[in-house]
Formats: C-alpha cells, structure tokens, sequence
C-alpha cells in the first residue's frame, strides 16, 4: 500500500520546518484540500515538536499511501527518550509533563483519520498518524 516512503531526522528547529514542508508537498500531491492540508500540517508539527522536546530528537517517516480509490499520508515520529509512562493521561487535553498546553498529543488525534502510539517508560515513543482523501 505504502507508494512512496521518506525519512526525516527530527533533531532541530528547522527540521521541523523541512518536515512540515514535506508533508505539505505529499498532501498537495494526494489531492488533498487546504483543511486537509492543513489538519495533517498542524498534526505533524504537534508531533515533530513533542519528538524533538520530550523525547530528545527522532525522526519522522512520510508515506504516501494509495487504497484503490482512496489516497492518504502516513506520518510515523519516533524517538528514543524517556517515554510516557500514562498515554491515556497524556492524551486528555490540557496535561502536560513540560511547558507546554497539553494539546499536542489530542490534537494531533483529532486531526488524523487513524491514530495509534506505543511508549513505555524508558523505551522511547511511536506515534503514527494517517490523514485519508
């Protein structure tokens, strides 16, 4: 299913910056509208952010992905820091480990079409979201 697969370091500022532009530029390609756009955007950034600051740094897999009729991006971030030791906490809004304003995790959720994470303690974190056309 995956079409076209392509792995990001997260390890700056900027590579954030270059991993939006590039999700930007797969979704354009899908056909997906501006809302679609910027929905899986402004997920990504949430998750690039919480790759870079919670978890030290990772990287982000983009896939495109074609479904018969459908088409869609898969966005994976991965890291190897200290992990989550509560997802289900993490993911209510307004909780927060840091400085931030607890929306990043259950925003990115509600932005994506298929949304899943995997984190223990000590072992790091995978996010993996899909935003469908």
């Amino acid at each position: 299913m995956p079409a076209e697969t392509r792995t990001v370091p997260i390890r700056t500022s900027e590579d954030i910056v270059r991993m939006r532009q590039l999700v930007r530029e797969r979704a354009i390609e899908q056909g997906f509208s501006l809302v679609e756009q910027t929905k899986i955007v402004t997920a990504a950034s949430e998750l690039a952010r919480n790759t870079l600051d919670y978890g030290g740094g990772g990287e982000a897999q983009i896939e495109v992905l074609v479904n018969g009729l459908r088409s869609g991006v898969r966005l994976t971030f991965t890291d190897q820091g200290p992990g989550i030791a509560d997802v289900e906490q993490a993911l209510r809004d307004g909780y927060t480990s840091g400085r931030g304003l607890g929306l990043g995790l259950g925003g990115a959720k509600r932005l994506s079409s298929e949304f899943a994470i995997d984190s223990k303690p000590g072992a790091g974190t995978r996010v993996m979201i899909t935003r469908w056309r």
